[in-house]
């Protein structure tokens, strides 16, 4: 009696989350299955309907999450049909032409900065090459706070200036 009066309503979860109308059907039994084996864990406080419909839900989300564990080891050989063949992935992780064009960046950069004039280069190394404060620039070169905020957005400025080539 209670299987026919929320068959239809678990199905309906089950498919939403699973896509397949065989293992929705087989994933409707086991949510009962387990809904009655774990009876004593219910609280009757809360409908029942939503207690099943959780069972439904985790059962199926972990159905799911079985399937997609199909992975194997890369150190051991795989069986063939004409025997082992030992997994060599490619290292995607290299590109050289961005590698390249990184390093041409870099190299840019390094210059732009190079040609700013000594009280801004002097602040944008020590920000962010050096990644000191405010506060400690400002002690460091015995100037104001202030001046160096002036000093580290002029310097900005002038490097997107010089650097908008490269975009």
């Amino acid at each position: 009696m209670l299987f026919e009066a929320h068959k239809q309503s678990i199905f309906h979860i089950v498919f939403k989350i699973v896509h397949n109308k065989e293992e929705a059907q087989d994933l409707v039994q086991e949510t009962f299955i387990k809904a009655f084996g774990s009876l004593k864990t219910y609280n009757p406080n809360y409908r029942f309907t939503t207690w099943l419909f959780k069972i439904a839900a985790n059962s199926s989300i972990d159905h799911i999450r079985k399937k997609r564990i199909n992975a194997f080891s890369l150190d051991r050989p795989v069986e063939t049909e004409e025997g082992q063949v030992n997994v060599d992935v490619a290292d995607s992780s290299y590109n050289p032409e961005r590698d390249l064009s990184d390093k041409q960046k870099q190299v840019s950069i390094t210059a732009a900065i190079d040609s700013l004039p000594e009280k801004y280069k002097q602040v944008i190394i020590m920000r962010h090459q050096e990644d000191q404060s405010y506060e400690d620039i400002a002690k460091a070169l015995k100037v104001p706070v202030g001046t160096v905020k002036a000093r580290i957005f002029r310097a900005r400025e002038l490097l997107k200036k010089k650097l908008k080539s490269l975009r």
